[in-house]
Parts: C-alpha cells; sequence; structure tokens
C-alpha cells in the first residue's frame, strides 16, 4: 500500500471515529424510565421536561399496585421513578425496595401542604414525594335515586337492586363493607373479616357488576344508577353527567395517597429525583391536576387552579370529611386471608 492510500485510509478512519463519537455524544441523553397508573400524568409536562432538562422519558403505565409490585421485586423493567400507593409504599419499604431521597435535590417539596406530609406510610418523609390524592365513595344519579345518599347502606338496598356497581377491586369493596358495619378498613380480625364477606355475598344479587374503568362510560350513560368511585373519576364523571352526584359516606371512608418514589436500583438517582422536583413545581402540579382531575397535595397548584375546581368538595372535601377516613396499611402476611376472602366473595 502506498503512503499515499495508507494516509487516506488513516484519515479516512480518523473522520469516521470522530464522525461516530460525535453522534454518539449526540444521542448519549439519560433515559429516564418512569412507571406509573395509566392517564395520570399531563403528556405535555413530559415534553416540557425532556426539553427543559435534556432527558428522554420512557414512559411506561400499570393498572393495579400488585402488578407494579411483582414486576419490580422480579427485577423487572429497571425503573427510576414510581407511582405506589399507600400501602404500598409501606410494604416496599419494609422489604428495603426504595431508596431515600435526597431533598436537597428536591427543594420544590416545600410546595407540598404539610397536612399531606409525615403519614403513617412513610413517618419521616424518606422515601416518597405526594403525587395526588382522594376519598372513596358513592356516586349517585339524581334522577332515578330520589333520596340523598350519605350512608354504605344505600348499596344493599333492595330497592337498587340492579342498579349498583361495585369495584372489582378486594381493598375498595371490602372497605364498604367494613365500614358500614364500624370496622376498620385495615382490620386484621378474622371475625370481622368474614361478616364483611358475608355481607358482600348477601349483597351480590343486588349488584349489576364488579367492574373496573368501565364504572365511569356505565354511570355517564346512566347504564346503572348507583357505584362505589373514587373522588377523581367522581369528577370527571359529574362533568360529564350533571344527573350525577358523589358522596363520601358519614360512616367513614378510604383516604388515598398516590406518591413518587425511586426504586433500588436506579442508575439515575439525581435525574429521577430532578424529574420529582419538577413534579413540585406549582404550576406543573396544576397542569396534572387538571388534566387527571384528581387532587393536588401541591398548595401552590392548588391556588393556579380554576376556582370552580379549588371549591369542588367532591376533589377538596372538608376537614371533617378527612378526618372520618382512614389510609390503608399494609397487611403483611395477613393478606392471604383477605385474597381467600376475596375469591370467595368474587366466586360464590
Amino acid at each position: 500500500m502506498s503512503k499515499i492510500v495508507r494516509k487516506f485510509v488513516f484519515v479516512a478512519i480518523i473522520v469516521f471515529v470522530t464522525l461516530v463519537s460525535v453522534s454518539c455524544k449526540k444521542d448519549d441523553k439519560v433515559v429516564l424510565n418512569v412507571y406509573n397508573w395509566g392517564d395520570y400524568i399531563d403528556p405535555d409536562t413530559i415534553d416540557e421536561f425532556e426539553k427543559e432538562f435534556n432527558i428522554d422519558v420512557n414512559y411506561d403505565t400499570f393498572s393495579t399496585n400488585e402488578d407494579m409490585y411483582v414486576k419490580i421485586k422480579s427485577g423487572g423493567g429497571n425503573y427510576d421513578v414510581l407511582f405506589p400507593s399507600d400501602y404500598m409504599i409501606e410494604k416496599m419499604i419494609k422489604e428495603d425496595m426504595l431508596l431515600e431521597l435526597d431533598m436537597n435535590n428536591i427543594p420544590n417539596y416545600k410546595n407540598i401542604d404539610d397536612k399531606f406530609k409525615n403519614l403513617d406510610f412513610d413517618p419521616k418523609n424518606e422515601y416518597s414525594v405526594p403525587y395526588m390524592w382522594g376519598t372513596l365513595g358513592i356516586i349517585y344519579n339524581k334522577k332515578f335515586v330520589n333520596e340523598k345518599i350519605d350512608s354504605w347502606n344505600a348499596l344493599w338496598d333492595e330497592k337498587y337492586k340492579g342498579q349498583i356497581l361495585m369495584l372489582f377491586s378486594q381493598r375498595d369493596s371490602l372497605t364498604a363493607a367494613f365500614r358500614r358495619l364500624g370496622y376498620s378498613i385495615n382490620t386484621k380480625n378474622p371475625e370481622e373479616l368474614l361478616k364483611a364477606k358475608d355481607e358482600l355475598i348477601k349483597q351480590k344479587p343486588l349488584v349489576y357488576a364488579y367492574v373496573g374503568d368501565e364504572v365511569k362510560d356505565l354511570m355517564i350513560g346512566e347504564e346503572a344508577n348507583l357505584a362505589i368511585v373514587w373522588s377523581g373519576d367522581a369528577a370527571y364523571m359529574i362533568k360529564e353527567n350533571k344527573n350525577l352526584e358523589y358522596v363520601v359516606p358519614k360512616e367513614g371512608s378510604n383516604l388515598w395517597f398516590d406518591n413518587v418514589v425511586i426504586p433500588k436500583g436506579s442508575e439515575h438517582k439525581k435525574e429521577a429525583e430532578e424529574f420529582i422536583d419538577f413534579l413540585c413545581r406549582g404550576d406543573i402540579a396544576a397542569k396534572n391536576a387538571e388534566y387527571i382531575g384528581y387532587s393536588s397535595p401541591n398548595k401552590e397548584g392548588v391556588k393556579l387552579l380554576p376556582k370552580d375546581i379549588q371549591n369542588d368538595k367532591v376533589a377538596y372535601p372538608d376537614e371533617e370529611t378527612i378526618n372520618n377516613c382512614e389510609i390503608f396499611t399494609d397487611l403483611g402476611d395477613f393478606v392471604k386471608e383477605y385474597d381467600r376472602i376475596w375469591t370467595e366473595i368474587i366466586g360464590d
């Protein structure tokens, strides 16, 4: 090979390596793997985060806390950010599945209302940051239900046979039975659990169906007249059908929280904390709350919401209602008893 040819080949190699290097650098962005509930963030806020921080977001969704837990426990997904609920956060902390947060990297945490901090599932605010919250209650159609509903007893009333929807969700449907009987929604008393099971089995002939997300379309379309629902879904349904009304029964109910956490095994903890801090910005919290229709724990975000949403008692109930509710706790091994009872209820 001549000197000229060798020189040409050498230069060509250098140019090629340089181009590859530049190309890799250009595309060498951090990819943040986020695992959230379906339809639980304004897509525009993800675009905004990616542009502002030069980070790509890979966004996956799950349907239940249990599905998410199993995937993370088995090492699937390599996720950096998760959005579990209260009792699942407690379980994951106990099983050493979460990283402690560096709050120096989350200065916007100051925007979270103090009443949503130091909760039982994360008492020192070490592992999670509140994202959304709400209540569990009854939605009913005033056009067909000629009385003011204020008790779980309505879901056992014979006159509503075939008009009642229950949630295909173990702890939520059991909540209705527990509170009707005057029990804690976190009971580990076998006798109380059996009585709740009996109540739900007795109720089954009155129930039109056990449902999931389809509860929204069924109630909006007036195919049923009463349903157990989460407050955020209730707010959406009421917007679509003005005949609907939501109530947290007087016996009390569940106050739930979905928080943001970082799982052990995250390869991008710093960027994950940047993402959490971004979600805690007032403007971003307001966008997400308005898009999702659920309640924001972010006091600065709430101030930016339209007045009719701020004053909506479905989304932002009074202190008396909140104080009459319980937060789900991790049942530990006793969850097997709940699973067994639930199988008997659904399969009966």
